[in-house]
């Protein structure tokens, strides 16, 4: 949840004069850089510029105007990317200035078009040209002989110190460093955009500048400036104005950036502190906004703590918050506090579901349609690890779309497709998951974008990727996994809020890709590192490797300590999924029939909460069950209940486990013996060496050559039996061949599913 005072999505252009430009050490504000843009805007209307080159120039003309000053070389190189022809007339207009006399520049001013003429020219009196204009020829006008001259020697020193030549000493190294020089500049101009200059600051350029990197914060964190380079530069900017509180709360955003809580926390106390020694709020409100301060003060406080974990610092400062304002009667604050609370429980695992009811009916009554919505979502998302029918959950999210596209709420139309995603590929529907997460991926903002930035640096944005990676990691399409979490590294980096999402997101796919290939001794290491972003996937993914190494008590130890944890959390998925790793323990000492009650309560949780693919997984490992048991009817009869899910919905494993199972049932139920005794039917055996063909497929997708040394070593025996000579022959080489290279004895196909 975002943070909730209006300050957080505050306008620095629009401040209430708090910075002064004497502050930042700027006297005068004709200096040499804006004479380098007022000659850059005079020959853009004098001189004649293609239409391509005059959109690009124009482009730039609020940036330049608005923005810190540039070094000429920065500025030249800057304009000559979007018109040389520019650049050159620009260049020659200050060589005359710079080495000419006091009267050529006096000559430049007079020259200059007047903005209160000429309707139709980039200068008139309205335009950002002739705004501009007038300001420095106003400036310009006031200005005594003494400070013209001032101007006119900083203008040579401006222009000369581009051009200065080496010394003599320096001649030999001219050659490079002239590539050098053009190697730097080049940097620099990459880092234009961003980089303020090294000196004080005026009060437009602070503001343009805290603007400019909110914004980028907000939309587009890569195109900001890096964390420390950020801190640096607002470090120079307090210290010549201390009191400057917009330059407060962006070292906050900043600090979060590198979850730095002790800096956050500092930043975010100074800036509350200084809104309201500046009386910004006060003047205006009288008391009530020194209270409005206070209170919003104190739940920025409560998410900052919620946000790192310390629910009893967050509980402290949320009724603080409350309590401020329900003295004030402040209904709005009230009900922010009340999605925090419920937030806040959410967090500590308790059930907030009558909190999160109460908040939504009194945002609707108060028209606080972007915490009603909220709310909803919360319901939503509570209700389905509750066990809510999908129809029930769509049907709300559906009503709450409608409210969003009405108001537009973009970030809270991306939170709800995100979340859909989520809940279609916890139910095991993972075409539906597929195609809400690309309709994400392709919805136009809302929102205007500005700085040229992309608005798909949300959380939303992170969990769609994450569930597509993993969508492609199931099917086998590594190359494509590739290519998705490269992207989520370059747009979310480590040190961002949301990159934890697709770092876990990658770990998982490398330890499942690992443990299908059979090599646990490269996934062993991953479980550390899992466990330090989840610790619950960290404990059962350890299981999985202890139960793969054949370490079955360590295993089933950690599967005990595990389902209990789950169970007083709450987590119905991993419940299951312990449940279904302890049956497989079972199996390894022959405990068929002990591992029968634990699968039919997986199966009836599952179907509970209607887990369509974990429900599927359960009916296979039922199904195996009743195949060692000796009942493969009724293994085959369950089986066929799940094998259509699983085919349409599964993972690549999945088909290729189900395929497999699905085979030995048919061939066992035909009454088909494996050491060619007995009688048979046929047409299930053929309808078993087609299963087998198929399941063998899918394991090669993955590589998987455990699996398909069982799948040739069935097949090896069934043609052998079928009186298939050749065909047995090759499948017993192709079995000779895996088991010589996997060098490790095969476990018996009777222990695993």
């Amino acid at each position: 949840m975002a943070s909730v005072h209006e300050s957080l999505y505050f306008n620095p252009m629009m401040t209430n004069g708090v910075v002064h430009a004497n502050v930042f050490g700027i006297k005068d504000w004709v200096t040499p850089y804006k004479i380098s843009v007022l000659a850059l805007l005079y020959e853009m209307t004098a001189s004649k510029i293609t239409l391509p080159e005059r959109r690009r120039l124009n482009k730039l003309i609020l940036p330049l105007q608005q923005g810190p000053d540039l070094t000429l070389g920065q500025f030249l190189q800057t304009v000559e990317e979007c018109c040389p022809q520019t650049a050159y007339a620009v260049k020659l207009r200050l060589h005359e200035m710079a080495d000419g006399e006091l009267k050529d520049m006096e000559y430049f001013f007079s020259t200059l078009p007047t903005p209160f003429t000429a309707f139709d020219s980039e200068a008139y009196k309205t335009s950002v040209v002739g705004l501009f204009m007038r300001h420095m020829l106003l400036a310009y006008n006031k200005l005594s002989f003494s400070q013209v001259y001032k101007l006119y020697k900083s203008l040579q020193h401006y222009y000369h110190s581009h051009y200065a030549k080496p010394t003599d000493g320096q001649a030999g190294l001219a050659a490079v460093g002239d590539a050098v020089l053009q190697y730097l500049c080049k940097l620099l101009r990459d880092k234009n955009d961003n980089a303020p200059s090294r000196g004080p600051l005026s009060q437009k350029q602070a503001e343009y500048f805290l603007a400019r990197q909110a914004y980028l914060l907000k939309n587009d964190e890569n195109k900001a400036l890096k964390p420390a380079a950020l801190q640096e530069e607002l470090n120079n900017m307090l210290k010549f104005n201390p009191d400057f509180a917009e330059a407060h709360y962006l070292n906050y955003l900043n600090s979060m950036r590198v979850q730095d809580i002790f800096l956050s926390a500092h930043s975010l106390l100074h800036y509350f502190d200084r809104l309201i020694l500046s009386g910004s709020e006060g003047k205006s409100n009288g008391d009530e906004g020194y209270g409005r301060s206070l209170r919003y003060a104190a739940l920025n406080l409560a998410s900052l703590h919620c946000r790192f974990g310390h629910y009893q610092q967050a509980d402290l400062a949320l009724q603080e918050a409350i309590r401020i304002a329900q003295e004030s009667n402040d209904h709005v604050c009230l009900q922010h506090c009340l999605s925090w609370l419920y937030t806040l429980e959410q967090m500590k695992g308790s059930d907030s579901t009558v909190l999160t009811e109460d908040s939504v009916k009194m945002a609707a009554h108060f028209c606080l349609p972007y915490l009603a919505s909220l709310g909803i979502q919360s319901l939503v998302q509570q209700g389905a690890t509750q066990g809510k029918t999908a129809h029930k959950l769509m049907d709300a999210l559906k009503d709450t779309d409608i409210l969003h596209w009405k108001h537009s709420l973009s970030e809270l139309i991306e939170i709800s497709l995100a979340q859909t995603t989520s809940i279609w590929r916890m139910y095991g529907k993972s075409t539906m998951a597929l195609q809400q997460a690309q309709l994400l991926l392709n919805m136009s903002s809302l929102e205007p974008v500005n700085f040229g930035v992309q608005q798909n640096n949300t959380e939303a944005f992170t969990v769609a990727l994450c569930h597509l990676a993993e969508l492609h990691a199931e099917q086998g399409l590594y190359s494509a996994v590739s290519e998705i979490l490269q992207h989520l590294k370059e747009q979310f980096p480590p040190h961002s809020q949301h990159a934890k999402l697709w770092m876990l997101c990658d770990l998982k796919i490398q330890f499942e890709r690992h443990m299908n290939e059979g090599k646990y001794l490269l996934a062993e290491p991953l479980v550390t590192a899992i466990s330090a972003l989840n610790k619950t996937e960290g404990l059962y993914r350890k299981a999985q490797v202890l139960k793969a190494l054949n370490r079955s008590t360590e295993a089933y130890n950690i599967l005990q300590r595990l389902q209990v944890h789950c169970e007083k959390t709450k987590c119905t998925e991993m419940i299951i999924r312990v449940m279904l790793s302890t049956a497989e323990l079972h199996w390894e000492s022959s405990g068929f029939s002990t591992a029968l009650p634990l699968l039919l309560q997986a199966l009836a949780l599952a179907r509970q909460h209607h887990l369509q693919s974990l429900a599927s997984e359960t009916i296979l490992h039922l199904a195996f069950t009743q195949l060692m048991l000796g009942v493969p009817e009724q293994a085959l009869s369950v089986l066929h209940e799940a094998i259509e899910p699983v085919l349409a919905h599964g993972a690549i494993m999945d088909k290729g486990r189900a395929l497999l199972l699905t085979a030995r049932c048919q061939i066992a139920a035909a009454g088909f013996k494996l050491n060619g005794q007995g009688q048979a039917d046929l047409r299930s055996a053929v309808f078993g060496v087609d299963t087998l063909n198929e399941a063998a497929a899918y394991f090669s997708k993955l590589n998987c050559k455990e699996r398909l040394r069982d799948v040739y070593y069935l097949q090896a025996q069934l043609h052998r039996s079928l009186g298939q000579t050749s065909q047995s022959n090759k499948s017993a080489m192709l079995f000779r061949l895996l088991d010589q290279e996997l060098q490790s004895p095969a476990p018996p196909v009777s222990m695993r599913l």
